[in-house]
């Protein structure tokens, strides 16, 4: 079929896929630590065990869905911004090839719910997902792109990228030392 609309739908599809992986992961743990804690049997009065089981995997799904979103738009908006700056071809032909990649992040969503109930298993499916459609952008931008152009287009990529993963672990872990120090022990 050479319809260019038919793999839209890819994008959306591999992001409900991924966030159903984690959340049904998410959810057996939960579970567990509800058990452990004690609260587990306190929420059945209010919940049967199905309600709560499903109620738990819309809560995580919808946490994961948005987390999936955005950076989905963050991705593209990198993308698009960094083939503004380094790529050679104005006509959008590169951005059009580019999209094709929906389909390894597609087939990965299949891959990861296979493997849902492993955490290191859905993690290492999404980065292995995320590195061949980096290595697919590459190859398909590589003809309107110089020699220069491809190495400022990966380092801008690993730049924004890094920066983006540092600044939320470094949020993160202040916030964990600031909730850890106002406890009192």
């Amino acid at each position: 079929m050479k319809n260019t609309y038919f793999t839209g739908y890819f994008p959306l599809i591999a992001i409900i896929l991924f966030s159903l992986s984690f959340a049904v992961y998410s959810e057996m743990k939960s579970i567990t630590l509800l058990k452990q804690i004690g609260i587990y049997e306190g929420m059945r009065e209010f919940f049967s065990e199905a309600g709560l089981k499903f109620t738990l995997l819309v809560v995580f799904l919808l946490v994961f869905f948005m987390v999936f979103a955005a950076l989905k738009l963050i991705s593209d908006t990198i993308l698009e911004l960094s083939l503004l700056f380094f790529s050679k071809d104005s006509e959008g032909e590169s951005l059009r090839n580019i999209r094709k990649s929906s389909v390894i992040y597609f087939t990965g969503g299949i891959a990861s719910l296979l493997s849902s109930s492993w955490l290191p298993g859905i993690i290492l499916i999404f980065m292995v997902s995320t590195l061949l459609a980096f290595i697919y952008m590459v190859y398909q931008t590589s003809p309107a792109l110089t020699t220069a152009g491809l190495a400022g287009m990966i380092f801008f990529h690993t730049l924004v990228w890094s920066s983006l993963l540092f600044i939320v672990s470094f949020s993160l872990l202040k916030l964990y030392n600031s909730i850890m120090a106002s406890l009192p022990l």
